[in-house]
């Protein structure tokens, strides 16, 4: 027990690494739709709109490199996928970081990192009294590169680099099982899985969309009616992927 909890104060880094003890807030489900609800948690006024100051060049990836394998790799593994060894004993586990990082604005993952786990009482410590302004902004870039594939994860503590071909399996994964229980039909699966290829390849080409302000559910309604507007996807498609995307949260079966 002595030595789990050593673990847990070297090792966790965002969300997924804190031990459970009390709900973020009221009703929120933290053994399966956790993680989709604190992504669309508020941020508070301190961070939000914080955009990151650190260019991801050379130096400061460099920088971000050194610090990910003494801080974060034993619980999130060397590629950023949550598979680190330290994370294995962890409920909930590790979160993949190579990807969530693609997901999440520059004021989200700099709150969070700064703050640990304190705001959704987990066990998370607050790395803004270890890590100064600029590590923990080389962090971001560094783990933004990582789900980028621009840097080659270090060979340290272990783990897969972010491979987004396995990452399409564990969603099809999710849906057929989705399906199976009966939460949704073959249809709405085939509509979701359209809809969220779509709307990653939209942040891919535009990077930008993801610090142009708001919360992460105002960022993917803006997403949604871009797509629309470009002729993308349907109004009503957009509509069913919101109602499917939050059964298949409140399921337990998206993370």
């Amino acid at each position: 027990m002595k030595k789990l909890l050593t673990l847990l104060l070297l090792s966790l880094l965002l969300t997924a690494c804190g031990a459970k003890n009390e709900p973020f807030q009221p009703g929120m489900d933290t053994d399966g739709g956790g993680m989709m609800q604190r992504h669309h948690a508020p941020i508070p006024a301190e961070y939000a709109g914080l955009t990151n100051p650190i260019p991801a060049d050379e130096t400061s990836l460099e920088r971000g490199a050194a610090l990910y394998a003494t801080n974060c790799a034993s619980c999130h593994g060397d590629g950023g996928m949550g598979d680190g060894p330290a994370g294995s004993a962890l409920d909930p586990a590790p979160a993949p970081v190579a990807h969530t990082s693609q997901m999440m604005a520059d004021d989200y993952l700099y709150w969070r990192i700064s703050e640990g786990g304190a705001p959704f009482g987990s066990s998370m410590p607050a790395w803004k009294d270890i890590l100064d302004e600029q590590a923990r902004w080389d962090l971001v870039n560094y783990m933004r590169a990582l789900g980028l594939g621009t840097v080659a994860p270090a060979h340290g503590s272990g783990g897969e680099a972010y491979d987004p071909a396995a990452q399409a399996a564990q969603q099809a994964e999710m849906l057929a099982q989705a399906v199976k229980q009966g939460i949704i039909t073959q249809e709405e699966a085939d509509t979701f899985a359209f809809v969220h290829n779509a709307a990653e390849q939209y942040r891919m080409d535009h990077p930008e969309i993801m610090n142009s302000g708001g919360s992460a559910s105002e960022r993917e309604a803006a997403i949604l009616s871009a797509l629309v507007k470009a002729g993308t996807i349907t109004q009503a498609q957009a509509d069913a992927f919101t109602d499917i995307h939050n059964r298949l949260g409140a399921s337990g079966l998206m993370p």
